[in-house]
């Protein structure tokens, strides 16, 4: 089943829409999700998985080069790091239904 025609669940509520959807929703619902830590001077982002505790574990390349980086662009790492958790439910765990069809009784009885 393609993911571009279904619709994934979020793991944290009831929420369910097409991929990126649901990427938008995971950063503005549930952001706290993503962490940042420090790891030898390197600053990375991290995610986990709430339904089998896989960890994604990124480096933030132009952290180190600028420290206002992360503060500056802090909305774009966490999208980065929720794309890479949708990809993971699509892929590792079938979280995908079909989306329903439209409703098109009315255009059809002409109501």
């Amino acid at each position: 089943m393609s993911a571009a025609t279904s619709t994934v669940g979020c793991p944290w509520c009831a929420f369910s829409a097409r991929p990126r959807a649901l990427q938008t929703h995971l950063a503005g619902e549930h952001p706290e999700q993503v962490r940042t830590r420090q790891v030898e001077g390197t600053l990375r982002y991290e995610i986990t998985c709430p339904r089998c505790g896989a960890q994604y574990d990124q480096r933030v390349k132009k952290a180190a080069r600028d420290p206002t980086f992360v503060a500056e662009f802090e909305p774009e790492i966490r999208m980065v790091a929720f794309d890479m958790l949708v990809h993971h439910l699509v892929a590792e765990h079938e979280m995908t239904e079909p989306e329903a069809a439209p409703d098109r009784t009315a255009e059809q009885t002409g109501e």
